[in-house]
C-alpha cells in the first residue's frame, strides 16, 4: 500500500461546495464482475491516528482476503477532510470509497458524485443493518450509504463532580427541564464557582433537531424544505440564554474561548462542566479522555407537553463509493467487506460509533471495558424511545452546522436576539437550499 494524494481540482472549492459539472459519473454499470486481474482502488476516510491505525490493518486484511485488490489509503482530519475530498471530486478524482456523514450525504448524491449501491447489489449486501439504519443512507428513495451504525444525544453527566460538591442528581428517568437547570446551578454554587453545570447547546444541528422534536418540529421535510418554526429556534437560543443568566452554564466569555477545541480540551473532559449535550456514541471517547472522572449517560430533560419519540438514530458515518470509479465491483467488495465481515469489528470496536449490524454488536460487546458496556446500554435502552428518523439534511444545508455557530454567536455576544437570529438563520439556510436546487 501507498499513500495516494488526489490530483488538484479544475476549480477552488469549498468544503461540499461547487461539485457539478466537473468529472461526475455517468449512470453505473449494472452488476458489474469483480475483474480476474489486479486492480488498485482508493479509500478515504477522517480520523485521529488511532483510527488510522485500524483501518490500515482492516485493509490489509482485505487484501489478504482479495490479493488482486490493491487498497491505496487517503486520510486526514476532518478539518481538512471535506474540502479536500470536494476539490478531487471536482477534478474527477474522487477516491473510489469514502467514509462519509449525513451533512454532506445529499449535497455529494444529489450532484451525482455517488454510486448507487443497487447497482452492484450483486457484490453487496447491507441487509444485516436494521432497516431503520440503513435506510438513513437514501437520498430520495436511493442507497448511496452504508451506515456503519448510529446514536442517539444524550447528556453527559460527570458524576464525580456531583459528589465532590455534595450535589444530589434528580432522577434521570424523570426530570424536566426545571430540575436539570436546577441541578447545575446548585453544583455551580457548591463548587464555589470552579466548575459549573453543564455546557449549554447552541450550535449544533443534531441538538437542535431533538429540540425540535421535543415541540412536535424539525429541521427539514421530507422534500428537503425547511420545516422548523422560527419560535421554535428562538426558544432553543432562549434556553442556553436562561442557563448562562442562571450561572447554571459558564459566561459567554468562557463558552466562546472554548469554541472548536478538541474533545480531550473541552470543559466536559476537564471537568470545568458537570452535564453537556453529546452524541450518545462519543461516551467512550469522554470517558476515556478523562480517566480521572465517571460519566452517566442520560436522556434529555422533558416537561409535560414534550412529544414522544423525540429522540432519533442518527447516522454514525456512512461508507460510500464514487460514481467515477472505474472499478465498482472492487469498491463495492470493499464496502461489503467493511460492512460484514466481523474481524473489521474487532478493530474498529466503537471508534465508529455503535456498530449497527447485529453481528459486529455481538464480537465487540465481550471486548469492551466499562464505558463502553455502559454506552452500548443506553443504546438498548433508547432503542425503545427513539420515534422515526427524520429526513436527512438536504443538499445546500451542509454548512448548517457552521451557520447555527455563527448566528448563536450574534445571540450569545447580544448582538441579535434569540427572535432576530432565528428569522435571519431560517432565511440564509433556506436560500442556500433553493440555491442548491
Amino acid at each position: 500500500m501507498r499513500l495516494r494524494v488526489p490530483r488538484a481540482a479544475c476549480a477552488a472549492v469549498t468544503a461540499g461546495l461547487v461539485l457539478a459539472g466537473c468529472g461526475l459519473g455517468a449512470d453505473p454499470v449494472h452488476h458489474p464482475e469483480l475483474s480476474d486481474g489486479d486492480v488498485t482502488i482508493s479509500m478515504n476516510w477522517w480520523g485521529a491516528d488511532a483510527r488510522i491505525q485500524q483501518t490500515i490493518q482492516a485493509i490489509e486484511l482485505f487484501e489478504e482476503e482479495y490479493p488482486n485488490i490493491d487498497v491505496e489509503p487517503v486520510y486526514s482530519d476532518w478539518s481538512g477532510y471535506w474540502e479536500r475530498l470536494a476539490t478531487s471530486t471536482a477534478a474527477g478524482d474522487m477516491p473510489d470509497v469514502s467514509q462519509f456523514d449525513a451533512l454532506y450525504l445529499a449535497s455529494y448524491a444529489e450532484r451525482g458524485a455517488l454510486l448507487d449501491l443497487a447497482s452492484v447489489d450483486n457484490i453487496l449486501d447491507p441487509s444485516a443493518l436494521p432497516p431503520e439504519i440503513l435506510d438513513s443512507g437514501r437520498v430520495g428513495g436511493t442507497l448511496y450509504a452504508v451506515p456503519t451504525g448510529a446514536t442517539t444525544n444524550g447528556i453527559l453527566i460527570n458524576t464525580t463532580l456531583f459528589e465532590r460538591y455534595g450535589v444530589d442528581l434528580p432522577d434521570t428517568d424523570t426530570w424536566t427541564w426545571d430540575d436539570f437547570q436546577r441541578a447545575a446551578v446548585e453544583v455551580t454554587r457548591a463548587s464555589g464557582g470552579e466548575a459549573h453545570g453543564l455546557t449549554p447547546f447552541g450550535a449544533g444541528s443534531f441538538d437542535l433537531n431533538v429540540w425540535a422534536r421535543q415541540h412536535g418540529d424539525q429541521l427539514f421535510d421530507a422534500e428537503g424544505d425547511l420545516a422548523l418554526d422560527p419560535d421554535v429556534l428562538a426558544g432553543f437560543w432562549q434556553r442556553e440564554l436562561d442557563l448562562i443568566d442562571s450561572e447554571a452554564s459558564p459566561s459567554v466569555a468562557q463558552l466562546s474561548e472554548n469554541v472548536g477545541v478538541p474533545l480531550d480540551q473541552g470543559d466536559l473532559v476537564t471537568g470545568q462542566t458537570a452535564m453537556g449535550f453529546i452524541p450518545a456514541g462519543q461516551f467512550v471517547a469522554y470517558q476515556s479522555a478523562a480517566p480521572d472522572f465517571d460519566y452517566d449517560l442520560a436522556n434529555w430533560p422533558t416537561d409535560p407537553d414534550t412529544a414522544d419519540g423525540f429522540q432519533y438514530l442518527k447516522p454514525a458515518m456512512y461508507w460510500s463509493a464514487a460514481s467515477t470509479t472505474e472499478h465498482p465491483a472492487e469498491a463495492a467488495l470493499l464496502i461489503d467487506f467493511l460492512a460484514n465481515d466481523t474481524r473489521v469489528a474487532e478493530l474498529f470496536g466503537l471508534d465508529r460509533g455503535e456498530p449497527g449490524n447485529p453481528a459486529f454488536r455481538e464480537v465487540v460487546e465481550p471486548t469492551l471495558d466499562a464505558a463502553g458496556r455502559e454506552s452500548l446500554a443506553f443504546s438498548e435502552a433508547m432503542a425503545q424511545e427513539v420515534g422515526e428518523t427524520p429526513p436527512i439534511i438536504p443538499n445546500g444545508a451542509s454548512d448548517i452546522d457552521a451557520l447555527l455557530n455563527r448566528y448563536n454567536q450574534q445571540v450569545l455576544f447580544g448582538e441579535s436576539s434569540p427572535e432576530e437570529a432565528a428569522e435571519s438563520f431560517l432565511a440564509e439556510l433556506g436560500d442556500s437550499i433553493t440555491a442548491a436546487g
